[in-house]
């Protein structure tokens, strides 16, 4: 008897019953490469024991208090830390339990920051098609995939959504990069043209779009151009490093490498490495003292803000990104990945684009190269493409709708920082083989 709500209500999943570095292990004794880290999570692999020890000693010294009622050293410490390192002005952190609850936090901060200001007609929200934001209502408001919020239309914030930056498949020809990106930018200027940016709260983006487009990266300047745009109507900068954000893209933040600092950022998944869950968004001191100074209450909060188990974790994972040398590790290992990607898959007839950052890249998959055209949904590539993978003992991130919700496949990598060059040469060769069976020979 199965009696846990699964995912796939038709299908069983094995039992996973360990990990050790790069590999889980389920309960046959089946060992498999975590070439995704789950969804970009395990950035430090599995079985970490200072990690571990981390958690265990706070448990042993305090394993809840309410926020309500008081806050904690853990708590404390990882904000500073967090604040240390990161980007521009910002300030505050507020910890949460998840990459949702991150988005949902800094879309109300948002807000109210607004109301206490005496713009109370600011409540408009602008993010991108083909983005994901996380799947509570305002989350999914704003997140940009048609697939995922078709069904919850009728429950879901009117929220504006323009044009993604996706290279591959809207520079056209005989257009720079860079003006590419310029024009891309511009068309958050068009929509708050059409919309009154006196309506307008903020503009919401992934600096590199995770699940739904599969590591999608900027275009040079793209994010610049956004960060005048909203300076200048006076609109807030939301960035949501939920999937790329602590070391994924080879800097703790991947903001840095645009040049650019938000006004609200969001950070999960890799914060707590798996081994907790928890989140944050972070803000800037002229944020949080709007609040202050206003209401003195951010009408806003969940049981388990600041855990202090969570967030010793939380610290405990961070400290090791910067005390172990990973950042220019993931960036080292990041190209060599690059590197046997293009030279295993880079003519196969059917990869159309491969592309990404640090250890956070996507392979995306066409039935034709030259023209770029899509599989027909009905195919089931991506499905298929992870079945194969999963059963030749590779864990990757396969995905449909890369390019409107529907159509378009593409799959997803994001291995633990840790990984070796043995691995990466496993990881290629186990790719390759999966799409051999699920889309021929190539």
């Amino acid at each position: 008897m199965h009696h846990v709500f699964a995912r796939h209500s038709r299908k069983q999943p094995p039992v996973a019953v360990g990990g050790h570095g790069c590999y889980l292990v389920d309960a046959s004794g089946k060992q498999y490469l975590d070439a995704s880290g789950g969804a970009a999570v395990s950035c430090l692999g599995h079985g970490d024991v200072e990690i571990i020890e981390a958690i265990k000693a706070q448990l042993d010294r305090l394993e809840f208090a309410h926020t309500g009622f008081f806050t904690t050293e853990p708590a404390e410490a990882l904000a500073d830390l967090l604040v240390e390192h990161a980007p521009g002005a910002l300030d505050r952190v507020y910890l949460v339990s998840g990459g949702s609850e991150a988005t949902e936090s800094a879309i109300k901060l948002a807000r109210q920051y607004w109301v206490e200001r005496g713009e109370p007609q600011r409540g408009r929200l602008i993010a991108r098609r083909q983005s994901y934001h996380g799947n509570t209502i305002g989350a999914l408001s704003a997140g940009g995939n048609e697939w995922r919020r078709a069904q919850f239309a009728p429950l879901l914030l009117d929220v504006s959504h323009i044009e993604p930056c996706y290279e591959y498949r809207l520079r056209r020809d005989g257009e720079s990069p860079e003006d590419y990106g310029r024009r891309a930018a511009d068309a958050l200027e068009a929509e708050l043209e059409r919309v009154g940016p006196e309506t307008v709260m903020a503009f919401m983006a992934e600096p590199v779009v995770g699940a739904t487009a599969g590591a999608v990266p900027p275009a040079p300047g793209y994010f610049r151009r956004i960060r005048e745009i909203c300076d200048r109507h006076g609109i807030l900068l939301i960035l949501d490093e939920v999937m790329c954000g602590m070391g994924r893209t080879g800097s703790l933040f991947a903001c840095d490498q645009e040049g650019v600092a938000p006004d609200i950022v969001c950070i999960a998944k890799g914060l707590g490495a798996g081994y907790q869950p928890i989140g944050a968004m972070l803000c800037t001191a002229e944020i949080h003292d709007m609040i202050r100074d206003g209401s003195g209450f951010f009408q806003h909060g969940h049981t388990y803000l600041g855990h202090p188990v969570a967030a010793a974790a939380g610290r405990a994972v961070v400290e090791a990104i910067l005390s172990r040398g990973l950042l220019p590790r993931v960036r080292r290992m990041g190209e060599a990945l690059a590197e046997r990607l293009t030279a295993e898959l880079g003519q196969h007839p059917n990869v159309g684009d491969i592309r990404g950052r640090g250890l956070f890249m996507g392979v995306e998959l066409v039935e034709d190269r030259d023209s770029k055209a899509p599989f027909d949904p009905a195919l089931g590539v991506a499905g298929r493409l992870k079945a194969a993978a999963f059963e030749a003992g590779l864990i990757c991130y396969p995905m449909s709708g890369t390019i409107d919700g529907r159509s378009g496949d593409h799959v997803l990598l994001a291995p633990p920082f840790i990984i070796e060059e043995a691995q990466l040469d496993e990881l290629t060769a186990k790719l390759s083989g999966a799409l051999r069976t699920t889309l021929g020979a190539g």
